[in-house]
């Protein structure tokens, strides 16, 4: 059983990366157990369909995206470290190796935007969880002073993941070299913005 469960696992990580360079709907149980040596049989063993070989990869995308963006904020003091924290862990997450700088959740909200089903209802909760984690840290900026009354945490978490989308079409698909100067600049705008009238500024 436990060489069966490493199996899957690398069998879901292989699905994960491929995902990151080709895209989701591209993933098959045929083109898969080329790239991981393995029957067709082989893979049905552990995925009896299409669908449920996508559902495993979006689990460990969330995992991962956890890993890098989510778990290492929280770890931070409440307020602007922890926001800072999350954005840093943002910009990695849609640069870094692991997305191959392309976001899954952002790509399959469009390519699922209009398909019913488990892997649309699961791109649409992991995004509602993301926006929900950054308007929450926001609201502890604003209780910690930091923010003023004034700040909106819906709007801002709406505004940092525009600057995340951004990010990821200047650099991947433009190939611009100031793309990641561009969003650091975009939000420390926002943050100056959020921090006007409040009783204790970050830094200050």
């Amino acid at each position: 059983m436990q060489k069966g469960h490493l199996t899957r696992k690398a069998i879901i990580e292989q699905a994960l990366d491929a995902a990151a360079k080709v895209g989701f709907e591209q993933l098959s149980l045929a083109t898969l157990a080329a790239d991981t040596n393995m029957s067709k049989s082989g893979l049905y063993a552990h995925f009896k369909s299409k669908e449920m070989l996508q559902q495993a990869v979006l689990d460990l995308a969330v995992e991962r995206f956890g890993d890098i963006v989510i778990r290492p904020a929280m770890r931070q003091p409440r307020g602007m470290p922890r926001l800072q924290a999350l954005f840093e862990g943002y910009l990695e997450w849609l640069g870094g190796t692991v997305t191959q700088g392309r976001c899954l959740f952002t790509a399959l909200g469009q390519e699922y935007r209009d398909r019913p089903g488990s892997i649309r209802d699961l791109v649409v909760q992991s995004l509602k969880d993301w926006h929900s984690t950054i308007a929450r840290v926001v609201g502890d900026a604003i209780e910690e002073g930091q923010f003023g009354p004034q700040v909106d945490p819906r709007q801002f978490a709406f505004e940092l993941s525009g600057i995340g989308m951004a990010f990821q079409q200047s650099f991947k698909l433009l190939g611009r070299q100031d793309a990641e100067a561009m969003a650091r600049h975009a939000f420390a705008a926002l943050v100056a913005r959020a921090a006007a009238g409040a009783p204790h500024p970050a830094g200050t």
